[in-house]
C-alpha cells in the first residue's frame, strides 16, 4: 500500500483535477495522484516534466532512451513500467528495451550510446570533461541542458515514487526489466 493516499478529483481544487490524469493514457495515474496531495507541487512538476518532453531538444526516441536508461539505473519499476509502452510507441523495440534494462548498450549506434552514457553519468554524478566533450560533439548547449534536465528530472521523480512506495495501477502487471 502506498505511503500517501491517491488523491481523487474531488480531493483537489477544480483547476488541478486534470493534472491527476495522464495525457497519454487518459486516466489517473498513481504517480500524479500521490503528488496530488500537494496540488501546487503537482502543477509545477507536471509543467517541468512537460517541458522535458517538448523543450529538451531530444526526439521522442532519444527522450525515451534517456528515461529508460535512468529508470533502470535507479531501479524504479514504476517509471520503467510506464515508459516501456511509451518507448514501444516511438519505435524502440523490445530487444533494445531489454538491453537498457540490463545495462547493455550493444544494440545502439555510437550516437545513441553517447547519449545514454551521458544521461547515466549525469545521474551518477560522473560527468567529466571527456563525457561533456563527447555529448557536445553531437548536441548543442541547449539540448545538453535538456538531456541533463531529463536525466535528473526522472531521477528525482523516481525518488519520490520510491519514497511514496507507489504501486502499479490496478489491472497492470510489471513488464519486467526484459519485457520480451
Amino acid at each position: 500500500m502506498a505511503r500517501v493516499p491517491y488523491a481523487e478529483a474531488t480531493d483537489v481544487p477544480d483547476e488541478y483535477e486534470d493534472l491527476l490524469e495522464s495525457s497519454l493514457q487518459g486516466k489517473p495515474l498513481h504517480v500524479y495522484q500521490s503528488i496530488g496531495n500537494n496540488p501546487e507541487v503537482l502543477a509545477g512538476l507536471r509543467s517541468f516534466l512537460g517541458s522535458l518532453w517538448t523543450d529538451s531538444g531530444l526526439t521522442d526516441r532519444e527522450r525515451e532512451l534517456v528515461i529508460l536508461a535512468v529508470t533502470s539505473e535507479i531501479g524504479n519499476r514504476y517509471e520503467w513500467h510506464q515508459h516501456v509502452n511509451i518507448a514501444r510507441g516511438v519505435g524502440i523495440d523490445d530487444d533494445e528495451i531489454a538491453a537498457l534494462g540490463s545495462g547493455d548498450l550493444a544494440p545502439f549506434g555510437d550516437e545513441e550510446t553517447v547519449l545514454v552514457e551521458y544521461a547515466l553519468a549525469v545521474v551518477r554524478g560522473e560527468v567529466d570533461a571527456v563525457a561533456h566533450d563527447e555529448i557536445a560533439a553531437l548536441y548543442d548547449d541547449e539540448t545538453i541542458v535538456g538531456i541533463a534536465a531529463a536525466a535528473e528530472g526522472y531521477d528525482a521523480l523516481g525518488g519520490m515514487i520510491d519514497a511514496f512506495d507507489l504501486e502499479l495501477e490496478s489491472g497492470t502487471e510489471f513488464h519486467g526489466w526484459d519485457p520480451r
